[in-house]
C-alpha cells in the first residue's frame, strides 16, 4: 500500500506551528516568520518529503500553464499548421495548449469557449466562425488574454494576427488577367466569413480597375458549409463547385478558388469530366498549404503564412502577459503569389 504524501497539516504537528504559519514560510509568503521558526519548518519539510500543491497554488494565483486554442476544423491543413505554430512557441515558453476544434459550428465554438473560461485558462487564441463578441468581451473583464487569428470579429478589441485577404484576391486574379484571361469564374464556400468577404472583393477589384465587366454567372457559391466523416468539407465542395461552374458552361478559362482544399476538389472533378488542368482550365488556389505543390499539376496559389501566423499570435499572447494588459496590437501579414504550373498563357 502507497504511503500517503505528507501535507502541511503533517509538517505543522511535527513541528509544532499552525498550518498558517507552515503555509507561511512554503509559500515564500513576505508575512514576517523568525529565522529559526523558518528554518525549521523547511528542514521538517525536506525529512518528510513534502512536494507542494502546484496545481492548487496556480489556481489560487491564477498563474495557468494552459492556453486555449479554437479552430473551425482540423481536416484542412491550414489549420494544423496554425496550431503547430502556437503550439511550438508555448512549449518553449513551459505553456501547454488545449485544442478545441469547433467542427464549423458556432454553438459548438460557444461551448468550447466556456469550457475553457471554466479550466481558467491563461489565454485563449481563436480562429471564431461566429460573432461571440459578448462573451469574449466577458473572458476579458475576468483577466482571460484574447487573440484572434485568420477571422476578425467585428467590433472586439483585442490584439490579432490577420491577413491582406483583399490583397490576396487581388493579386491571384490580377495573375490570371496577366497571362491573357479575361473570363475569370469564382468559386467559393458560403460567404459567411468576412476572409471570404474580402478575397471576393479583391477578386471584383481586379477587374474592375482592368475593366473586365463582372458576369455574375461566373460566381458560384455553395450554398452550405458542414464537416464530413468521410471526405473533407472543402474537397467535397469544390467536386459540387465544379459540377456548378461546369453547368453553367460560361466558357470561363480560368478558375480562382477560395481556397487550396476546394480547388483540389474542383481539379479532380474536371480531371473526371475530361478537362485538362491547366491546359483548357486553369486554376488558381489560396493558402499555398504544404501538399499544394504535390498536386499533379502542381497548384498556383496565394501563400497565406499559416505556421507563422500562429507562432506570431502565440507572441502576441505572451507579450500582454508579460505587460500583464491588453497591448490590443494588430499584426497583418501580406500576400504573396506562388506560381506553379497550374494556370496556362493565352495568346
Amino acid at each position: 500500500m502507497r504511503n500517503k504524501k505528507p501535507t502541511i497539516y503533517d509538517i505543522a504537528e511535527e513541528v509544532g506551528f499552525s498550518t498558517a504559519t507552515v503555509s507561511r514560510v512554503l509559500s515564500n509568503s513576505s508575512y514576517p516568520v523568525k529565522e529559526q521558526t523558518r528554518n525549521k519548518i523547511l528542514e521538517t519539510a525536506r525529512k518528510l518529503n513534502y512536494e507542494p500543491n502546484i496545481i492548487g497554488r496556480m489556481l489560487k494565483k491564477n498563474e495557468s500553464m494552459d492556453i486555449g486554442v479554437v479552430i473551425p476544423t482540423i481536416s484542412n491543413p491550414f489549420y494544423p499548421q496554425i496550431v503547430l505554430g502556437i503550439e511550438q512557441e508555448a512549449r518553449s515558453r513551459g505553456y501547454n495548449i488545449l485544442l478545441c476544434n469547433s467542427f464549423r459550428d458556432i454553438i459548438t465554438e460557444q461551448k468550447y469557449i466556456e469550457t475553457l473560461y471554466r479550466k481558467q485558462v491563461k489565454g485563449i487564441i481563436i480562429s471564431s466562425i461566429g460573432e461571440n463578441r459578448k462573451y469574449l468581451e466577458t473572458l476579458k473583464k475576468q483577466g482571460i488574454v484574447i487573440v484572434t487569428i485568420d477571422q476578425e470579429i467585428e467590433g472586439f478589441k483585442c490584439s490579432k494576427v490577420v491577413f491582406d485577404y483583399v490583397k490576396g484576391g487581388e493579386i491571384a486574379t490580377d495573375y490570371l488577367i496577366r497571362q491573357g484571361h479575361t473570363n475569370i469564374a469564382f468559386l467559393t464556400s458560403p460567404l459567411t466569413r468576412k476572409s471570404r468577404r474580402d478575397v471576393f472583393e479583391g477578386y471584383k477589384l481586379s477587374l474592375l480597375k482592368n475593366n473586365i465587366f463582372l458576369n455574375e454567372n461566373n460566381i458560384i457559391v455553395s450554398n452550405k458549409e458542414e464537416e464530413c466523416e468521410n471526405a473533407t468539407y472543402e474537397f467535397k465542395n469544390g467536386r459540387w463547385l465544379a459540377r456548378k461552374f461546369l453547368e453553367r458552361n460560361t466558357g470561363a478559362t480560368a478558375i480562382f478558388v477560395i481556397n487550396d482544399m476546394t480547388a483540389f476538389g474542383v481539379i479532380q472533378e474536371l480531371t473526371e469530366s475530361g478537362i485538362k488542368v491547366p491546359d483548357e482550365i486553369s486554376v488558381v488556389g489560396f493558402d499555398n498549404i504544404e501538399i499544394s505543390s504535390m498536386l499533379n499539376p502542381p497548384l498556383t496559389t496565394v501563400n497565406q503564412p499559416a505556421y507563422e501566423t500562429g507562432k506570431l499570435a502565440c507572441q502576441l499572447l505572451f507579450e500582454s502577459f508579460e505587460r500583464n494588459e491588453d497591448i490590443n496590437k494588430t499584426v497583418i501579414l501580406e500576400p504573396s503569389l506562388v506560381i506553379r504550373k497550374s494556370v496556362t498563357i493565352l495568346n
